[in-house]
């Protein structure tokens, strides 16, 4: 700008500007101004102005090439050159085309000389695309933001040591912990033991991503929620391990559903034990995992003696009470690793794993024992209690299925029956 101002000032005339070519050829929009107004403009002016000709321009002042509101600054650059300032810095305007079209410039003016004349040339470059580009790109960024801070599910960053480098704010409704609470701190933090982290490390280690992997993680308040995560790992351009990126949300209300309409449709709706399905196929596969490895098991079936006169003496819903009654008595004499469910009716089925036979005998006395102990109440005040009768079997090695220890445990209770009830007889195989 100083040297077109120099050459100006120096060479040329005001007449018929010589250089005029020169200038009319420069790639940036230039403009000369003079007390009455612009007296010259390129044909880069020209285009960012939107016109034909620079006849257009002439005569226009320096404030009506901007917008309204940009025109006071316009006014002051302009006083700065009259007062002798002989270069103002760069600055951003909004530009008006003669269509009214809005551009984005960055702008400079300069104090030049010519035969004594006060003029100014203003030099321009156009910004618009840059702007547009800025203002797509902010408007992504605040998009982005928007979503990352009211998406359902909570964005995630680690390093490589399992720090968590950044978190989404879903994080306060999801764990109920600020998100800066969670930053610097290990992911496994957070899970109930460190160690419920590890299938989802080693399935990005084989794998590289995960899609719905489930886990579950502790909230704030102590409780423990169900979660489905999505990530993968992070790599740097030669192959090293960075880090993990991902998503996980709460799925608990959907896995208390499915948990709840697994228990629906594997237990027995009136004592909350196993149905006749879930117990059978519970026990085939307890059976399957016995022959592999040479372990005995037991299989039991219980039946209440005289359940008929129970429902037509007192009704139905007496008899409901005995079940679950009897179903209640009877859990607390099995190990964790035992099955018990309802077969039908008032028939029981109870399968002890890895147990000899003197073992079972003594939990089929006791199973008889807290029947005989049960005490129920009559809509008449009247007191009335329970007995078992109860068929046992073990398995042998030639047993291929439930359905043989079945038909064994059904004679030994129809045995159970004939010696009087209340008593416990066997089938050998």
């Amino acid at each position: 700008m100083t040297t077109v101002a120099n050459n100006l000032s120096d060479e040329l005339a005001t007449s018929d500007l010589p250089y005029r070519k020169l200038l009319e050829m420069m790639p940036m929009p230039l403009v000369i101004f003079s007390g009455t107004g612009a007296v010259f403009a390129n044909a880069a002016a020209c285009v960012l102005m939107e016109v034909e000709s620079a006849e257009e321009l002439l005569g226009l002042p320096p404030t009506a090439f901007v917008h309204p509101l940009d025109g006071a600054i316009v006014e002051s650059r302009m006083r700065n050159l009259e007062e002798g300032v002989l270069l103002n810095a760069p600055v951003a305007l909004r530009l008006l085309t003669r269509r009214g079209r809005l551009r984005r410039i960055t702008t400079s003016s300069a104090r030049i000389t010519v035969d004594s004349k006060f003029l100014v040339a203003v030099i321009s470059t156009d910004d618009t695309m840059r702007y547009e580009a800025e203002d797509r790109l902010k408007e992504n960024e605040e998009n982005f933001q928007r979503l990352f801070e009211s998406t359902q599910d909570v964005y995630y960053r680690t390093d490589a040591d399992g720090v968590v480098l950044k978190v989404a704010p879903a994080v306060r409704r999801v764990l109920g912990y600020e998100p800066e609470e969670i930053v610097g701190r290990r992911a496994e933090d957070f899970y109930p033991s460190p160690g419920e982290r590890e299938p989802l490390k080693k399935a990005l280690r084989d794998h590289g991503n995960v899609q719905d992997f489930e886990g579950r993680m502790v909230r704030r308040d102590g409780v423990i929620i169900d979660i489905s995560i999505s990530s993968y790992a992070l790599y740097g351009p030669t192959g090293e391990f960075l880090g993990v990126e991902g998503i996980y949300r709460d799925v608990s209300d959907r896995k208390n559903l499915e948990r709840e309409l697994r228990r629906l449709a594997t237990s027995d709706s009136l004592t909350g034990i196993a149905n006749r399905r879930a117990f059978l196929e519970q026990a085939s596969d307890c059976l399957r995992r016995a022959a592999r490895y040479e372990k005995d098991v037991v299989l039991f079936i219980a039946d209440l003696d005289h359940f008929k006169v129970v429902n037509d003496r007192y009704g139905h819903v007496a008899g409901d009470a005995v079940l679950k009654g009897f179903a209640g008595a009877v859990a607390p004499e099995l190990r964790d690793t035992d099955f018990f469910g309802r077969l039908g009716g008032e028939e029981f089925g109870i399968l002890l794993h890895e147990v000899r036979r003197k073992e079972a005998q003594r939990v089929a006395e006791r199973i008889g024992e807290s029947a005989r102990s049960l005490r129920f109440a009559a809509a008449d005040g009247r007191q009335y209690g329970i007995t078992v009768s109860i068929g046992a079997t073990r398995n042998h090695r030639d047993d291929r299925g439930i359905e043989r220890l079945l038909v064994r445990a059904d004679m030994a209770l129809y045995a159970a029956k004939e010696a009087g009830r209340d008593c416990i007889r066997w089938s050998e195989p």
